[in-house]
């Protein structure tokens, strides 16, 4: 079963990354293939969405309960679609003028074939999935203010 953790130190609250996580709607603007997305069902605290996965000619959907706990975790589990098994974590702890994010992802495919071919882009894949979270957070919060410029506000 492919997974995969990173960690990252961020100048943006938690609360800001937290929205940016939770923001699924959004995902097919700047997630790379992210297709599209639906939401299902959402309340404070639980989230049912459906995601549209693309690469080259292969195109799949599946459904993930997204359990939201403001502005601390974010935690995703495989309701169904064609995956085996999944399991998705996002942990924002207050650090300094920022945020330590915690990243943590791990699924198996019901096919061989598709967990062959993901195991050999499966680390670089997150790698660029995070990177356009980061990406995401300057577009939307703009660049973090340090020394004389934070002093000042």
């Amino acid at each position: 079963m492919p997974s995969h953790r990173e960690e990252r130190f961020l100048p943006y609250t938690p609360a800001q990354l937290f929205d940016l996580v939770a923001d699924v709607g959004a995902y097919p603007q700047f997630l790379p293939w992210v297709a599209a997305t639906r939401i299902r069902e959402r309340s404070e605290t639980l989230m049912v969405a459906d995601m549209s996965v693309g690469f080259r000619a292969i195109r799949e959907t599946f459904t993930s309960r997204v359990t939201l706990d403001r502005p601390r975790a974010i935690h995703v589990d495989y309701v169904s679609g064609p995956l085996r098994h999944l399991s998705n974590d996002w942990i924002f702890e207050p650090e300094g003028e920022g945020t330590r994010v915690r990243f943590a992802v791990d699924f198996s495919f019901r096919s061989r074939l598709f967990e062959r071919l993901a195991g050999a882009v499966f680390h670089e894949a997150f790698r660029h999935m995070v990177a356009a979270f980061e990406a995401r957070a300057r577009k939307l919060y703009g660049a973090p203010l340090t020394g004389a410029a934070a002093a000042a506000q």
